[in-house]
């Protein structure tokens, strides 16, 4: 058994179900390339980390890129969030055990599997997504994805939505746009069109604030690019999948970013 240790800080749920296998193929988690944390605070070359710890009981994965790593800070905060997702799928998944103990069922493994990719790494911004597997001794897994943006010159960390004056007045920034671009995947995978204007769910157009949402960049400089990401059961039945859903930021859109991140902004051209 592998295994890594962790500072133990924020929480990150393991609520959730599905197979290993399953997961290594929702994430493409990996356990290679792996470097101590004090090594990563030295040199100015950092590295992807990828931390596994397989047992009985329990199979765990984290990961995040090369470009978080170099930034000390993060790696901290990265690494924190890792030890307490550890943690709290080491509890749950011995409860589980011990609760199966002379009764008429069998505890099933659980997993908790997360890998960060950069979505876009700017002069003064370091955007990053989440995806998550999550297994919980149930019939099925289930699946997310999280957003974190991390300021450079502040040092501190915000979720994508949280660059917007709020998730209704982003929702109100994209519009028709939204609930058009979601139906139009919706039609590509159910047998019967989407009920229009429908404000009953599974043919409802989700708020934002059910959504995850990304900042990204075409040009390198600034985020041009917003994604809207709707985990499953959001948008639809589980069957259906997740649905990521991207736009252009367009003059609506910067109008609806908080003053103090405007400069980050700027429409795609």
């Amino acid at each position: 058994m592998r295994s890594a240790l962790f500072l133990i800080s924020l929480v990150l749920s393991t609520a959730g179900c599905s197979q290993p296998q399953e997961f290594d193929d929702k994430i493409g988690a990996s356990s290679e390339g792996a470097k101590s944390v004090s090594a990563r605070m030295e040199s100015p070359d950092a590295e992807p980390v990828s931390l596994k710890e397989d047992a009985e009981r329990y199979q765990f994965e984290w990961s995040y890129p090369a470009a978080a790593a170099a930034i000390p800070a993060l790696a901290e905060k990265l690494d924190a969030m890792g030890a307490e997702s550890l943690a709290l799928l080491k509890d749950e998944a011995n409860r589980d055990y011990e609760t199966a103990k002379g009764e008429s069922w069998e505890a099933r493994p659980h997993s908790a599997l997360t890998k960060w990719s950069v979505v876009a790494n700017l002069p003064d911004y370091l955007s990053l997504s989440s995806q998550i597997a999550t297994y919980g001794g149930g019939a099925h897994g289930n699946y997310t994805k999280t957003s974190m943006v991390w300021d450079k010159k502040a040092a501190q960390a915000v979720d994508g939505v949280e660059m917007f004056s709020s998730p209704v007045a982003l929702g109100r920034a994209l519009g028709s746009t939204l609930c058009d671009a979601l139906n139009t995947q919706r039609e590509a995978r159910r047998p019967t069109p989407v009920e229009p204007g429908s404000t009953e769910w599974p043919n409802n157009c989700p708020p934002v604030s059910d959504a995850t949402v990304l900042v990204g960049s075409s040009n390198g400089e600034t985020f041009d690019r917003i994604g809207i990401y709707f985990g499953p059961y959001t948008a639809g039945p589980y069957a259906e999948g997740d649905y990521e859903l991207n736009f252009p930021v367009t003059g609506a859109v910067l109008d609806a970013v908080k003053p103090e991140y405007a400069s980050a902004f700027s429409i795609k051209r």
